[in-house]
């Protein structure tokens, strides 16, 4: 190892996987676990109990749909009570009356909605559930009057990237803190979805540009977090802050992963808690082990001035498109398949002309769907 392993501070519980959204840019894996599956109530604070003892911070409850969990409140109490950071990402549709401000009653100190576009239209057609928008709009309202930091996601991608000034105004009338602009990252149901959902370059340097001059304007009012595109970069972002170096996620069977995608790894094999405590995953399991530091890395990463700024980059989008976790991130401009990305985009904005390409396939339990053939 290049480097001491320290301990966590971040972590990613996704507790189930059920949604009444269908999101086709979801990041969830196409094979979709359902609720027999889930952890139960005890075994989810056990895990968080070690999570905390191990030096996590703050925990991300997320999903799927985290409210669908009927022991949400049992878990954040849990949470809080060993002093955990906790902030709930939710779809914000169908959570009963009363259950926000018990949420904040148990201890809950951030909440973070997601909106599949700034227009009703939008955000009813992307998520396949109509009447979305609206809900999502009452959530936001009875956040703030049960005093919850809010935080808006903006998951952006060809179908609602011009609607990037009119996130950016919803979020400023909601009352939010923060705004996350996320330019989508392809992988799980993305990828699926990548040529239906690929934006042009045009459309992604205007984006950059709104983004740029909102953040001038509000600075001191409400913060924006630009999640910049992969395809269209020209060095990549470090994966979770660098692979199993300080944040991790659990799937809902308990399974422990340095991200999400990274079960489309198929040389390695991750390893479920219970069947080993959290130190002992997050410290000796080789998977986590594999791409952590430098000492795995390849040329040209290996003798690159940045190889502890961005650790390589994706390595689930170094095998979903070069074919090997350990080559460097294709959207290195240093990678030798780079331009492969811009071959890419284009094929994407030429499918996107032909005809029923607009037809999402969109995210369902039990769906049977094989993964994108061509990277």
């Amino acid at each position: 190892m290049s480097e001491p392993i320290l301990p966590p501070i971040g972590m990613l519980a996704e507790l189930t996987h059920r949604c009444p959204l269908q999101c086709p840019y979801c990041s969830n894996p196409l094979e979709l676990l359902k609720a027999n599956r889930e952890l139960d109530t005890q075994t989810w604070l056990d895990l968080f109990s070690q999570a905390a003892d191990l030096g996590v911070l703050q925990v991300h409850l997320s999903g799927g749909e985290p409210t669908l969990r009927r022991d949400l409140e049992q878990l954040i109490a849990g949470l809080s009570a060993r002093g955990v950071y906790t902030n709930l990402i939710t779809a914000g549709v169908g959570i009963a009356e009363g259950r926000i401000e018990a949420f904040a009653e148990a201890g809950l100190d951030h909440l973070q909605l997601s909106f599949q576009g700034a227009r009703p239209a939008t955000t009813d057609r992307i998520g396949n559930h109509q009447g979305s928008h609206e809900k999502k709009l009452e959530t936001a309202r009875r956040a703030r009057a049960a005093g919850l930091p809010l935080t808006i996601n903006a998951p952006v991608h060809r179908h609602n990237i011009q609607e990037v000034p009119e996130y950016i105004d919803l979020a400023l009338s909601l009352g939010a803190e923060r705004i996350e602009i996320a330019n989508v990252q392809y992988a799980g149901w993305a990828l699926t979805n990548r040529d239906r959902l690929m934006p042009d370059l045009a459309a992604v340097n205007r984006q950059a540009d709104i983004v740029a001059a909102a953040r001038e304007r509000l600075a001191g009012i409400m913060d924006i977090d630009f999640v910049t595109p992969d395809y269209f970069a020209i060095y990549p972002k470090p994966c979770m802050g660098g692979w199993a170096r300080d944040a991790f996620m659990v799937a809902p069977d308990g399974i422990v992963l340095p991200c999400h995608a990274a079960q489309t790894i198929p040389s390695l094999r991750f390893e479920r808690f219970g069947e080993r405590r959290l130190a002992e995953i997050w410290t000796d399991s080789p998977a986590f082990n594999a791409f952590r530091g430098t000492d795995w890395m390849q040329e040209p990463c290996r003798s690159c001035e940045r190889r502890e700024v961005d650790w390589g980059g994706c390595r689930c989008q170094a095998m979903a498109i070069a074919g090997d976790a350990a080559a460097t991130d294709p959207a290195c401009v240093k990678s030798p398949i780079h331009k492969y990305m811009a071959i890419l985009t284009d094929a994407a904005q030429e499918e996107a002309a032909s005809e029923g390409n607009e037809s999402f396939i969109f995210r369902r339990i039990g769906a049977t769907i094989r993964p994108s053939t061509r990277a």
